[in-house]
Order: C-alpha cells, then structure tokens, then sequence
C-alpha cells in the first residue's frame, strides 16, 4: 500500500513538471525570428548615445526585441492605444494579458510582466514607445528620442529612472510604430541574428511637398469628449489646439507646425503635464 502511495505521489509530481515543461515550450521563440537592419541601427544609435553620455554599451536582447516585435504588431493590428490607454497599452486579441497603460491607472505590471508573459525572460521590462504616420527610419527616431527630456532620461536612466540600471535591450521597427524595451538583466537566451532581407520599413526618404507635424495630447473615440479636450486645452493656452480625424482615431493636438524642428524644439519645452505628447506627421 505504502508503494502504491509512493507511485501516486511520483507520478502526480511528475505531471506538474511535465506541465512547467510545457508552459516554458509555448514560451520559445520562433527559430526565425530576426532584427533588420534599420533595427539594428537603431539599436547601435542608441548605445552610440550612451556611450557619448558616459555610459555603459547595452547588449542586444533576442527576448525583449521579440516582445517589442509582437507588440507593435497588436498596436498596429488591434490599436489598443485609444482613450487614455498610451502606446505602451495591449489589446486583448494574442496571448498575453491585455493591458491599458496610463498614468491615471496604477497597474503598471501589465507592461512590465510582459517579457515574462511572452518570453522565458523572467524580469521585468521597461518600454519606450512611439508613433508615426509614414516615412521615418532610425535617425527620425534618435531625433524624436533628443526632443524629449523624459526620453532621454529613460534611456540614460536619470530622472524618475535614477533607480534604474539597464544592461540589455531589444527594440523594433514597423510601417508606424517603434518599440524600445529595457531590463535590468542579462538575457541568457542571448542576442537575436540579423534578417537577410531589407528594412522593415518601406521607405527612408521623406514624402516631398508640404507636410504638417501635429503635438498629439490624446487619442479619443468620441467627438464629443475630444471637443471637450480641446476646449480644456485652449483654456490652459493653447489657442492652436484642434482636433484631427483619422478613421475611428479622434485625436487631440496642441499645436501644428510645417517642420520637424519646430515641432520637436516646441515639445521639448512643454510642461510635465504634456510629456506623453508625440509627434504625428499628415
């Protein structure tokens, strides 16, 4: 009876451990999975950046550059950057917990768990993310990254990040979306390999004629709250505030500015309360 016991016991263990085994194989990331080469750039640019800045290079991440790849692909497939959930938020439509990130909702786990949900890397990630409408690399990038004084602390972990100490990233690139992810560990599963094929994004020229560059505060399903935004805006003094539409996005601008330059340098200035502004390009 003893041994029967014994036997029950063994096996029931045994069962849990083929269960974990399991749980770690759905967690394996494709064979070929790659970075292309304007990711790669970006990647070098920025530890360029930190080098120049007195810190130290960060090693490239195979794990969290595939939790940046698969969520700009939900924020591109799904928008789950609506209302007041920014662009560090999940849908509900892959395999992950979904997520509504903002700074008026405390429960900032469900972005740092991410590489823990979606990778075998068990420590939290911290990510940067950014929109644009069209036609913008890796140097675009860096220079919306300088334009903004929470990014560059972030990336130089100072500021709110002064607790912080990178040691890996990962990043990703698509047709409007760029996702930039930080962690405090090494990630044993090592570095991801290099696409053979050509960029991610399909063109690095920018469109010629005349192009508006709009400071986005918020993005709004509603007309009537977005209305209601702007006249709040307005208020505070930004007599240039207006709403653009877009299909179902309703968003909300501060000002709107004919160069690049002029939008970023008026960014760069805006008070705390604006800091998750960006830049959209029509």
């Amino acid at each position: 009876m003893k041994i029967n016991i014994l036997k029950y016991i063994v096996l029931i263990f045994g069962f849990f451990i083929w269960l974990g085994l399991s749980a770690q194989s759905n967690k394996k990331i494709p064979p070929d999975f790659c970075v292309s080469t304007d990711e790669n750039k970006l990647y070098e640019s920025i530890n360029q950046f930190l080098i120049d800045n007195g810190n130290k290079k960060l090693s490239s991440s195979i794990s969290l550059s595939y939790v940046a790849k698969q969520h700009i692909e939900d924020l591109i497939q799904n928008h789950p950057d609506t209302s007041i959930c920014n662009l560090s938020s999940w849908s509900d439509k892959g395999d992950w917990e979904a997520c509504c990130y903002s700074k008026y909702i405390h429960y900032q786990d469900c972005m740092w768990d991410k590489p823990k949900e979606l990778t075998n890397f068990r420590y939290r990630g911290y990510e940067l993310a950014l929109y644009f409408e069209e036609n913008f690399n890796s140097d675009t990038i860096m220079q919306l990254l300088m334009s903004s004084n929470s990014a560059i602390n972030m990336l130089l972990a100072k500021g709110e990040y002064s607790n912080k100490k990178w040691i890996c990233m990962g990043v990703a690139i698509n047709s409007n979306y760029a996702s930039i992810w930080f962690a405090q560990r090494e990630d044993k599963a090592g570095k991801p390999k290099l696409c053979a094929y050509t960029n991610t994004i399909s063109s690095n020229t920018i469109a010629k004629g005349k192009q508006k560059y709009y400071i986005i505060v918020s993005s709004l399903t509603d007309i009537k709250d977005a209305k209601e935004a702007m006249k709040r805006i307005k208020q505070n003094g930004y007599d240039n505030a207006g709403i653009l539409k877009s299909g179902v996005n309703i968003r909300v601008y501060l000002n709107e500015f004919e160069s690049l330059k002029e939008a970023m340098y008026f960014k760069q200035k805006l008070p705390y309360t604006y800091k998750d502004a960006w830049i959209l390009k029509e």
